[in-house]
Order: structure tokens, then C-alpha cells, then sequence
């Protein structure tokens, strides 16, 4: 960037030399959410998670959900004076167990991210991180030590990146295997776009990564995508195309599979994959019905993989 030019993701300006954030300290969503709307299903159940966002995103995906802020310049939406210690006041005040990064992305507003993070970790309240995954190695593995959880969008293909998010795939990868190398409690969300990514092949190639890469215990999601920004022509994910992709995972040997945006029933459930007892039930986003003892399935004791305190 030349003098006075602006980032890709709008959110970043080149002051005179010097790399500036316009964002800092200046999100333009806030709000208390349930954890599960993240989406995260073994991260503190029934939890809230005080949630915040700045302006811009360094994707441009045709089917974004969070469009009119993730595309639109800091200038151009309402934001408020949040400096780090007023989120962690927030958190504090609203008694959410942890603060979401999320609805455009972390990595975008990461000086303000990271920031909070530490009076965060210091404060006893933990740190979700909901990124759609492009962040260099460096500075992910320096905000890994202060990041409790992340859900990562792994969205389609390398074909699928080029033509309908304008990037490429692989440090969306890269970014999900150094989380877990990290110890980061990760989950996986794919949204199901009709037409576009919700073939078999689609589906049985974004598991068998996942399953060589990150194992089985990965928590995956799929997610009904909704008519959107530039793809408003489309139509909403038939229920049957992510029922038939929640049970091929589990064919394949995903051992935790989920539906989202749809009431779905026993694939909104956590069951123990050893005796296939229920022991997270799960209603929308009311609160769970968590049957676990100490992490374990009360039936087998079985251990659940997650973060359950």
C-alpha cells in the first residue's frame, strides 16, 4: 500500500508509512450471545459469550451473512468506544464466560483482539476466536496463547476459495492445524451453499480432510446457508442435503456431527460415540440439557472431548 492507500479489508490505512488500524477500539457490533450460536457445542455449554466486531474482512465471499459490515468501510457503519478494558467490563457486567471475536473477522481488528485477550485471560474470562481462518503463522501462534477456542469456516474447495471468496485455501488449513498444534479447542463450520459446494464430492472431500488432518473428535457443522448479499438468486439449503451430509460424516467417521440453522433435532444432540448415549441435548438456543459427569458419558464414562468448565 502507497501513502494514504486503504487495505483490501478497508479496516487498515497507510499513515505516512506506518500501517494503522481504523478499527481499534471502535466495534460496530456488540452483543450477549449464547455460545452455541457461534457455533460451539463442547465449549462450556449454555455459556454466553459477550460478543464484538469491528468493520471490513479481508474475504469478499458472494454469500456472506454479516454483509453490511464486513464489506463496508469503518466510516460508513455506527460504531462505539469499547477500548479493551470496557470488553472485559462488558463481560464481567453481562457475566458471559468468555468474549467472542466474530461476526466479520478477529484477524481483522487482531491489535484490538489481542489486546483484550490478555485482560481477558487475566480477568478469568476466555476467548473465542470465529474466523473465517487467514492469519500468517506468526501471529497466530503469539494470539494462540491467549485464545481458548475457535470455530473456523472451512468453506469448500480450492476451486470453490478462487471463484466464490476471491482467496485461496490453504492457510485456512494451515491456520486449523496450527489452532490444534496450539491446543486451541477447535470446531469446524461449512456452510452449505445449493448449487455450489453441496455435492457428494463436495461434502465427502471436506470430511476426509478434516478426518486426515484434524482426526475425528473435531466437532463439524454444517450450516444452512440463506439467500444473501450477491446470491440472493439462490435458495435455502434443503434440510435433506445437511442431514445427508451430517450422516455421511458419520459414515466416513466423524464422531461429532451437527446441523445448524435448522431445527434438526437429534443432530442438533451431542451422543457418545463408545454407547451412543445422549449426553447433550440441545433445543435451538435455549439452554442445554447437559447430561455429562466430569467431562464423561454418565452411561460408560466414556470422555467427551471438549471444554466442559
Amino acid at each position: 500500500m502507497k501513502p494514504g492507500e486503504r487495505g483490501n479489508c478497508r479496516a487498515r490505512y497507510n499513515l505516512k508509512g506506518e500501517l494503522v488500524s481504523l478499527v481499534y477500539g471502535k466495534p460496530c457490533a456488540v452483543h450477549v450471545d449464547p455460545i452455541e450460536k457461534k457455533p460451539l457445542f463442547h465449549f462450556l455449554p449454555g455459556s454466553k459469550a459477550f460478543s464484538i466486531a469491528t468493520a471490513g474482512c479481508n474475504g469478499h465471499c458472494v454469500f456472506c451473512q454479516n454483509w453490511e459490515i464486513s464489506q463496508s468501510n469503518p466510516e460508513d457503519v455506527h460504531s462505539i468506544d469499547l477500548p479493551p478494558d470496557k470488553v472485559v467490563q462488558g463481560a464481567k457486567d453481562s457475566e458471559s464466560r468468555s468474549i467472542a471475536y466474530t461476526y466479520t473477522d478477529p484477524n481483522i481488528f487482531y491489535e484490538y483482539a489481542y489486546d483484550t485477550s490478555i485482560l481477558a485471560r487475566k480477568a478469568g474470562i476466555k476467548n473465542v476466536m470465529v474466523t473465517a481462518g487467514f492469519l500468517n503463522e506468526k501471529p497466530l501462534r503469539e494470539l494462540a496463547i491467549y485464545s481458548d477456542a475457535a470455530n473456523v469456516d472451512l468453506k469448500g474447495n480450492a476451486e470453490f476459495y478462487k471463484k466464490y471468496v476471491k482467496a485461496e485455501l490453504k492457510p485456512v488449513q494451515d491456520y486449523i492445524r496450527i489452532a490444534l498444534e496450539e491446543r486451541v479447542h477447535v470446531e469446524i463450520t461449512n456452510l452449505v451453499v445449493p448449487t455450489l459446494n453441496d455435492s457428494k464430492a463436495d461434502t465427502d472431500w471436506l470430511i476426509k480432510w478434516i478426518l486426515d488432518n484434524c482426526g475425528p473428535d473435531v466437532p463439524l457443522h454444517f450450516s444452512r446457508f440463506f439467500p444473501m448479499y450477491k446470491l440472493t438468486n439462490l435458495y435455502p439449503t434443503p434440510s435433506e442435503i445437511l442431514m445427508d451430509a451430517a450422516h455421511a460424516a458419520y459414515d466416513l467417521g466423524m464422531r461429532y456431527v451437527y446441523v445448524g440453522n435448522i431445527p434438526s433435532g437429534e443432530l442438533q444432540n451431542t451422543r457418545c460415540p463408545k454407547c451412543n448415549e445422549t449426553v447433550i441435548v440441545r433445543r435451538g438456543y435455549t439452554q442445554p440439557e447437559v447430561k455429562l459427569i466430569d467431562g464423561k458419558c454418565p452411561k460408560c464414562s466414556n470422555a467427551i472431548p471438549g471444554v466442559w468448565r
